[in-house]
């Protein structure tokens, strides 16, 4: 069991530091153009919010690209991924015309929908602009990274990241603050250093794609140019029910803060702080998920379903001591780190009584990706999309309206409509998991 978690945290652990990383870098970044007032700080928050929803409808190719790889290099058929991946990047190119479209004509739109004010809009539209085009390089990277992780290359993905991540913090100060002789542009400074480490990004994942690994994988064969009718109608199947599934989550969320805003300034600092600490679960949780994908998508494709359940429950076994030991240190300490974010004391104790109910429940959230990335890893997708659907919308999105404004629940009633709608999300995912026929688990195949 001790060899099977060493080669679990070899995987789970720079998937770990590359979601921090991104974590950090938009903290980081929100610190620094927090300093030009409110109004950037609101900008910026509706932006990610919108960027965030945006990422979810098109995230469902990159975890494609993920699962299908992780079965063909288990299965030895790399041929096979390598064409599928192109297909993918051909999906993702397409869309990222669209979504810079979409930011080149819309951005102003898409702000006034949201219901920000004319001075919002005016400030903001030509950042939220950017951010769109930051993005448009951004799916074409979660399908390189899809890629890197289907294959076991989790260290060069973090590597990725870490480059990347960097230079996005150090310009973003340089060109909002006009320091060593650059102009001071302020939230512009900010959209233009996205657009550059996501677009540095795309240049050194094809780098590593054509270049560095195609020695092993033969990535710029001919025959991985060949489009085929099938392999592109399954991707597209499977990207469309993954990205719709993220997109329901991400839009629950959306609607869910929007109830918490109708408290009261505070409830929503309050509730974005704890978000934010709490953020610090979710990144183990994603990282171990993603684990738990290739290791079974690997397993499934070597035609050893079995060991990949094992190897599922083993992931699961070990990101949960990990939220464990960290739910720990936040119910502990939980005081003292808002207080960090804040020196309003309704705010941070508002905050930290969120994260103390919490501290443990997040191991739910962890059940949810542990298994959700094991059910990838065997194309389990339908599964996932219907039940993400009903989850959110008949269960979350419901619950959170009564406890908030039908019981008159406050920030609490949000919490535990939040942590229900994980707690049975979880458990329906996991169970979903273990009544799973493994010895008729299949590698997956485009249907003729």
């Amino acid at each position: 069991m001790l060899r099977n978690w060493k080669g679990i945290l070899v995987l789970a652990i720079p998937s770990l530091v590359s979601f921090a990383s991104m974590t950090m870098t938009g903290t980081i970044n929100l610190i620094i153009v927090g300093q030009l007032g409110a109004l950037i700080i609101a900008i910026v928050g509706v932006s990610n919010i919108i960027m965030y929803n945006a990422f979810a409808l098109f995230s469902g190719i990159g975890h494609t690209v993920n699962y299908l790889v992780a079965q063909n290099n288990g299965s030895g058929d790399m041929r096979k991924g390598i064409q599928r991946t192109y297909i993918a990047l051909y999906m993702c190119i397409a869309f990222a015309f669209v979504i810079a479209l979409v930011g080149w004509v819309g951005a102003g739109d898409i702000l006034r929908w949201t219901g920000g004010s004319k001075e919002l809009v005016d400030t903001g539209s030509f950042y939220l602009e950017l951010r769109f085009y930051g993005m448009a390089f951004g799916i074409i990277n979660f399908a390189f990274h899809g890629f890197l992780r289907g294959i076991g290359a989790t260290k060069m993905s973090m590597v990725v990241s870490l480059i990347t991540n960097v230079p996005i913090i150090l310009l973003t100060y340089t060109l909002t603050f006009g320091e060593w002789g650059f102009p001071e542009i302020g939230l512009t400074g900010a959209g233009i250093a996205v657009i550059f480490g996501e677009g540095m990004q795309t240049l050194i994942c094809a780098f590593i794609f054509f270049v560095l690994l195609n020695k092993k994988y033969q990535t710029r064969s001919r025959i991985a140019f060949s489009l085929s009718w099938l392999e592109t109608k399954l991707i597209s199947i499977e990207s469309g029910k993954l990205g719709i599934q993220e997109f329901s989550l991400s839009l629950s969320m959306y609607i869910f803060t929007a109830f918490v805003a109708r408290l009261s300034d505070k409830a929503l600092a309050a509730n974005e702080v704890a978000l934010s600490i709490m953020s610090f679960g979710f990144m183990p949780a994603f990282a171990f998920g993603s684990t738990a994908t290739i290791l079974v998508g690997q397993y499934v494709g070597k035609g050893t379903p079995l060991l990949g359940r094992r190897a599922g429950t083993d992931t699961a076994i070990l990101g949960s001591i990990f939220l464990i030991v960290l739910g720990t240190v936040e119910l502990i300490f939980a005081s003292e780190i808002t207080h960090l974010y804040t020196n309003d004391k309704e705010v941070y104790e508002l905050a930290a009584y969120l994260i103390k109910i919490s501290a443990y429940l997040q191991l739910f959230d962890g059940l949810l990706n542990f298994f959700a990335g094991g059910l990838r890893g065997i194309g389990d997708t339908t599964f996932l999309l219907r039940v993400s659907f009903v989850v959110s919308w008949f269960i979350f999105v419901p619950l959170a309206y009564v406890f908030i404004f039908v019981l008159h629940w406050g920030s609490m009633g949000a919490w535990l409509a939040l942590y229900t709608f994980l707690t049975i999300f979880g458990i329906a995912v996991m169970v979903r998991f273990y009544r799973t026929d493994w010895t008729a688990v299949r590698l997956k195949e485009a249907a003729h």
